[in-house]
């Protein structure tokens, strides 16, 4: 199946509105209302400036003054509960819905093909999943409820200011509506920067994660100089995008700061024509001026609410290209449910290619009966691991057909399939924890007794009953802290747990030492018993009891048989086993 994605998917304001503000329309409502009355409550200051300007003092109207201060305290109050109330509601919410965003995203990566994995860094995956979703905040936070009672603001200031003077209000007008053509072209320019801002985070992540991961190639290689060069060129390119996005922010501002500087030089120059004409009086033009600021102060405030609104949709772009793929698992595509599986698994004329026109495997056909333990050997980039990766349905086929139990591996749903399916590979992952849990991975449900059962079926025993904690040792992270044998122990009791109707051993004694090897043949001898097993080996000792043995060489099955039968060929098999025997 191939992972199909808009490459240029584009979050307009309907879908957002649809998708993250509709859902929470009642949080969104509330925090409307509040802000409206924070708003309004903020207008009282300029209106009794005028109260006490031009009535009070030249009245000397004591009791009127007192009027006057309890409801500026009152207003002043009023804001900062609403204030209080607005961002406990609205920032919570914001966060609550940041979590979700992200739970989403990482189950969508997860339900993605292996094909998918295997070309994007885990790395840049972290960033997608925290990073780019971020912004939402600003759609359901205080960020949008903020642009909206901030254009109340400033519409409720323009009607107040008209009525003071409609001549200085004509004034301010025109600056202002040049700042906010310049802000809506700057804010278009603004949303590609964004975007490849997060492309580059992730790739500068993905290459960190890397390095981390391998500090001990790094180190031996005396490589530390070459990966900080690599990483520095990286947060260099990062920042070359942040001073584009920072340049076109400062211009808005800039612009909004010389702009409005000249509206206020304006007023100045006819508030005080029209006050010495008597047009005017002080009051009015104190209270002018205080209006103004609250016209212009969310104007201002919109720009920069602008800007983070831009940087947000440009996440929720890279965040719709992951959530617009297609999974490996669709019910429509993979209708049928296993829910019960003996095994039998065939291959008939099955191609595959990871690149168009570059088939690793051709034609090939064979039988692996319920129980059966297919070995798969050859040389290295035969086509073995594709084979197993297909068997276990990590790949799917180009053309051909892979059956199991007679149905179609193509129309079988994955998670009903992968239910009987264990793997053990060569470089088997290990979480960071202890033993006891990377056992108990597949089965957290399972007993104590099962759990011993495959610690010693696994001969996992043998090494922890030397350590202080036995089963409770942390191994740190990818099991750092266990040799190479001791972490395919421990993954070979993990797949014995799981106690699977299917098995794929990818090279799973490959990192033993000869002792360990023989403890280890024992248990696997045990864990194949009545399980449809496929089995890459390059130790051909190890697979002599194989019930069928197919030699791989360039992609095709060159030779098939019993150890015994192959041997009596004296062909491909024969020349790889008696060389192996003389080394």
């Amino acid at each position: 199946m191939t992972t199909e994605v808009n490459k240029k998917p584009h979050m307009t304001w309907k879908r957002a509105f649809v998708q993250f503000i509709w859902p929470r329309r009642g949080h969104v409502l509330v925090g409307l209302l509040l802000i409206a009355i924070s708003r309004a409550a903020s207008l009282v200051l300029p209106w009794q400036t005028k109260v006490l300007l031009d009535d009070v003092v030249p009245n000397k109207d004591l009791d009127h003054l007192w009027n006057l201060l309890a409801i500026v305290v009152g207003a002043i109050v009023v804001q900062s509960i609403t204030s209080f109330l607005l961002t406990k509601l609205l920032s919570v919410e914001a966060q609550l819905m940041i979590s979700k965003l992200r739970a989403q995203v990482a189950r969508k990566i997860l339900s993605l093909p292996i094909s998918f994995f295997d070309n994007t860094k885990s790395g840049a995956l972290v960033s997608r999943i925290m990073t780019d979703v971020e912004g939402v905040r600003n759609l359901v936070g205080t960020g949008l409820v903020q642009l909206v009672g901030g254009t109340l603001t400033a519409i409720a200031s323009l009607i107040l200011l008209i009525n003071i003077s409609p001549l200085m209000t004509l004034c301010t007008l025109i600056p202002v509506g040049i700042f906010a053509v310049i802000a809506l072209k700057a804010f278009g320019r603004i949303r590609p920067i964004f975007r490849t801002r997060g492309v580059i985070n992730a790739e500068v992540t993905g290459r960190l994660t890397e390095t981390l991961n391998g500090v001990r190639v790094i180190k031996g290689f005396n490589a530390e100089e070459q990966e900080n060069r690599a990483f520095e060129n990286g947060v260099l390119r990062l920042f070359e995008n942040v001073k584009q996005s920072l340049t076109a922010t400062a211009l808005i501002t800039s612009t909004s700061a010389l702009l409005l500087g000249l509206a206020s030089a304006g007023i100045m120059g006819l508030g005080g024509h029209q006050i010495i004409n008597g047009e005017l009086t002080l009051g009015e033009f104190l209270s002018f001026t205080l209006y103004l600021g609250f016209m212009i102060a969310p104007i201002v405030q919109m720009s920069n609410i602008g800007s983070q609104l831009t940087e947000a949709f440009a996440g929720l772009d890279r965040t719709e290209e992951i959530m617009n793929m297609t999974p490996e698992d669709v019910p429509d595509e993979r209708p049928v449910v296993l829910n019960s599986l003996r095994g039998d698994i065939r291959f008939d004329d099955v191609s595959f290619a990871y690149e168009e026109g570059k088939e690793v495997v051709n034609n090939i056909s064979f039988d692996a009966p319920a129980g059966s333990v297919t070995a798969l050997v050859g040389t290295s980039g035969s086509g073995k691991s594709t084979i197993a990766g297909l068997a276990a349905t990590f790949l799917t086929p180009k053309s051909g057909t892979i059956t199991v139990d007679g149905q179609d591996l193509s129309k079988v749903g994955l998670s009903s399939y992968r239910q009987h399916l264990g793997v053990v590979l060569q470089d088997d992952f290990l979480f960071e924890g202890t033993i006891r849990e990377n056992i108990l991975f597949p089965r957290p449900e399972a007993t104590e007794e099962q759990l011993q059962r495959s610690v010693h079926g696994a001969y996992v025993s043998e090494f922890t009953d030397r350590f202080e904690k036995g089963l409770d040792t942390v191994i740190g992270e990818r099991g750092v802290k266990l040799s190479g044998g001791q972490r395919q122990r421990v993954a070979i009791a993990r797949a014995m747990l799981a106690d699977p109707k299917i098995l794929i051993l990818d090279e799973a004694t490959s990192n033993l030492d000869t002792e360990s090897e023989a403890l280890i043949q024992k248990s696997l001898n045990e864990l194949v018993k009545d399980r449809t097993t496929f089995v890459i080996a390059h130790r051909l000792s190890t697979i002599r009891q194989a019930t069928r043995i197919l030699v791989i060489e360039q992609g095709r099955i060159a030779e098939s048989g019993t150890h015994a039968e192959l041997i009596a060929k004296e062909g491909r098999y024969f020349d790889l086993y008696t060389y192996q025997a003389r080394i």
